[in-house]
């Protein structure tokens, strides 16, 4: 394949990589700006009374299906694919839908439901505490986004008239990452 064809190819793939994944790193860039301006997502939080001597191990091996349990006795169903344990409050996953929190102390159960608004869920995705569906989205996207830098970087360079610009910008964005990443 000749210098041109293969320009041409890599300009294609770059444009249709960087369409296709445009409303993903669309939602990276707003939800990270919204969250770095201190703009707080909304989330409704609703406390949940549960029947005396509701307990929970957080240890056990059937997490997951003991607080199905406890949110089908409130009527409550949700989409647990996981729980997050960590010093006895447990959290289900995914957070960018409604969910549910437990937290086990020695004297009783506590529980409460939240329900996210648009922001909130979409930073929820940001973090990667989506669907599992969507965490590998974000691992094809992330590695998409690598193939459509490199090559804008590749076509850049092949490109006469774009050469010293194109290399020109990644040095100074290079030196701008590191100044203000390291210094």
């Amino acid at each position: 394949m000749n210098k041109v064809k293969t320009r041409n190819l890599l300009i294609l793939m770059h444009l249709f990589l960087a369409a296709f994944l445009a409303p993903f790193f669309l939602m990276v860039a707003v939800t990270g700006a919204l969250d770095q301006a201190g703009i707080e997502p909304s989330i409704e939080d609703i406390d949940l009374e549960l029947p005396a001597g509701t307990e929970l191990d957080p240890e056990s091996a059937t997490l997951k299906e003991d607080i199905r349990k406890i949110l089908a006795v409130q009527n409550i169903v949700l989409d647990i694919e996981s729980v997050r344990s960590r010093g006895g409050k447990m959290t289900t996953r995914p957070t960018s839908r409604t969910f549910a929190r437990f937290e086990q102390t020695q004297d009783r159960l506590s529980a409460s439901l939240h329900k996210p608004g648009l922001q909130y869920s979409l930073m929820e995705l940001h973090k990667g505490h989506g669907p599992a569906i969507f965490k590998t989205y974000q691992m094809i996207a992330g590695f998409a986004l690598f193939l459509v830098i490199i090559g804008g970087l590749i076509v850049g360079v092949l490109t006469k008239t774009y050469r010293n610009k194109t290399v020109s910008a990644a040095i100074l964005g290079t030196i701008g990452f590191v100044a203000l990443a390291f210094f």
